[in-house]
């Protein structure tokens, strides 16, 4: 259904786009606009793009879909400039993280391109097209958030389309988007930069904070090295719902060291465990009521060689990993590496063989 595909602006997520559905899908023709020339070469050479511009020009005429994937203030600046190229049948969608805003700006231009609003959950803290791979969207969300005057069958076809280069699709209302997504994505990176400043303002005259700081530390405040101009323009444009939800998050602290300073052991203990096992209910990167994955831990030694020992096994075998990672804490969690699978058939042939080598394994339900 979608031949030619157009992209505004070539970076991570932008690059990642143009890479999966060039490798992907059917799409014939890709174009892109990116502001410099050397990233647009790159691509070009690589064969993942058609054409390129670094204005926006006639190069996008007769698309099917244009993804703006620049920062959110600079959405509508390429959107206008994109009237004289886009037909009624054209789809404009963008990739921010903040919808609502957005949406009514783009009301007025309701008869000249089909807007349906989306919004990849996932990326990197680097966000140049060097950093852009053709399976960023595998297995990740991808929020979609059209107009009420777009026919249904054509937010199913984009949907669909999406579901093609491995992104899980989930539809809602602009409003919606943009309140869940300041309290698990947009306030987090918010504390994530405090916690950094915090540590820059208290740290001693020979910078020991610095030189400590490390494991957990690194981990809970790595998303404060993501794009300063990205975020400026995601917390201007969702400044509301992200107010409400810091006032929210101000209470929890405020308690905290209340119950603190009381001296409430039992508080402080149910605090942690509350949080705990709300935290171990996020495990699985597909949230059951989405995607059903069918998950395991194994017991491994920390030594050179056991994922790769462990991946070659099931890939000789014909079984698909649909997700792992290295279990970082083992207080809760048995075993040391996660997988996740398709089918409940994948899973037990995986047990089997791990079995046969005589590995621990550990179902997760």
């Amino acid at each position: 259904m979608f031949s030619k595909i157009g992209i505004v602006g070539l970076g991570l997520i932008g690059g990642s786009l143009a890479k999966a559905f060039r490798n992907r899908t059917s799409v014939k023709t890709i174009v892109a606009f990116n502001r410099h020339e050397d990233v647009l070469l790159e691509a070009k050479q690589q064969g993942i793009i058609d054409e390129y511009a670094t204005e926006i020009t006639d190069i996008f005429q007769n698309c099917d879909v244009i993804f703006i994937c620049t920062p959110v203030q600079n959405i509508m600046e390429y959107t206008k400039k994109l009237l004289p190229f886009v037909s009624r049948h054209c789809i404009v969608s963008d990739v921010g993280s903040t919808k609502w805003e957005l949406y009514q700006k783009m009301k007025p231009y309701s008869t000249k391109f089909m807007y349906i609003g989306g919004h990849p959950m996932t990326g990197s803290e680097r966000f140049r097209y060097h950093a852009s791979k053709e399976h960023l969207f595998e297995n990740a969300y991808y929020i979609l958030t059209p107009d009420d005057s777009i026919p249904k069958e054509i937010t199913t076809a984009f949907s669909d389309f999406l579901r093609s280069i491995g992104a899980i699709t989930v539809t809602l209302s602009p409003q919606e988007h943009d309140y869940i997504v300041a309290s698990i994505s947009h306030v987090p990176h918010i504390i994530a930069s405090a916690l950094v400043h915090n540590v820059k303002n208290l740290d001693t005259p020979e910078q020991y904070m610095h030189l400590l700081a490390a494991g957990g530390f690194k981990d809970i405040t790595r998303i404060a090295s993501s794009s300063p101009d990205m975020w400026q323009g995601i917390c201007m444009e969702n400044k509301e719902q992200i107010l409400n939800v810091l006032c929210s998050f101000e209470s929890v602290i405020q308690t905290i060291r209340q119950k603190l300073s009381e001296e409430q052991y039992d508080f402080v203990y149910n605090y942690f465990d509350t949080a705990r096992i709300y935290r171990d209910s996020f495990y699985s990167i597909t949230p059951k009521s989405f995607v059903k994955r069918y998950e395991i831990t194994v017991d491994v030694l920390d030594r050179p060689g056991s994922i790769a020992i462990i991946a070659v096994l099931f890939s000789s075998h014909g079984i698909n990993i649909k997700n792992m990672s290295i279990v970082n804490n083992r207080e809760q969690e048995q075993g040391a590496l996660y997988f996740a699978f398709d089918t409940e058939e994948d899973r037990q042939k995986s047990i089997a063989l791990l079995h046969d080598l005589n590995y621990d394994v550990f179902v997760k339900d």
